[in-house]
């Protein structure tokens, strides 16, 4: 009979645990949707600042169970979106178009510090972004151009950036 009790109030103890860390959960996920745009805008410069100083960077996708990590080196904010661009023929566009969830790791130079992105990539098929896009980075126009079926620029939303290193704690911004 003892045992019986000691389960049933593990089992209690348990379910009030889940409960309070979901609860916990949620709590802190309606603070995030209620972040300001001005620090959202912050944190998001601060992702592609990183970007940009890492310059290549790798996206890690899933086909199925199988995950899959690619090179990548470009990013654009445009028109308060944080973008990266890719073929609407390559796989990891097929990949993000079944699952539009995604891991970033940017590794700086050093070796030392790294930062993980994720969050989920949705396309967009506005013309004047995919010509904001290659007017920055002309190099891809000999690619792609912004109306060739093929040029996917593709922003991302529900991000988290964790900004990690060896000799200090992690720190974690949302946009």
């Amino acid at each position: 009979m003892k045992q019986i009790l000691f389960a049933a109030a593990m089992l209690f103890a348990l379910t009030a645990y889940s409960q309070n860390k979901s609860t916990g959960t949620v709590a802190q996920a309606a603070t995030a949707g209620s972040m300001d745009t001005q620090t959202k805008q912050k944190n998001m410069e601060e992702v592609q600042a990183y970007l940009k100083e890492c310059g290549t960077f790798f996206i890690a996708t899933t086909d199925g169970d199988q995950p899959h990590v690619r090179a990548f080196g470009v990013s654009e904010i445009i028109d308060g979106r944080l973008y990266i661009m890719t073929g609407k023929v390559k796989d990891v566009y097929k990949q993000i178009a079944k699952n539009g969830k995604f891991e970033i790791c940017a590794l700086k130079k050093s070796g030392n510090e790294w930062m993980r992105l994720s969050g989920t990539l949705v396309n967009d098929e506005t013309l004047s972004v995919k010509e904001e896009f290659l007017s920055r980075n002309p190099g891809l126009k000999s690619m792609y151009k912004a109306d060739d079926n093929n040029m996917a620029v593709l922003y991302i939303t529900n991000a988290t950036a964790r900004f990690c290193s060896f000799a200090q704690p992690e720190r974690k911004v949302n946009f």
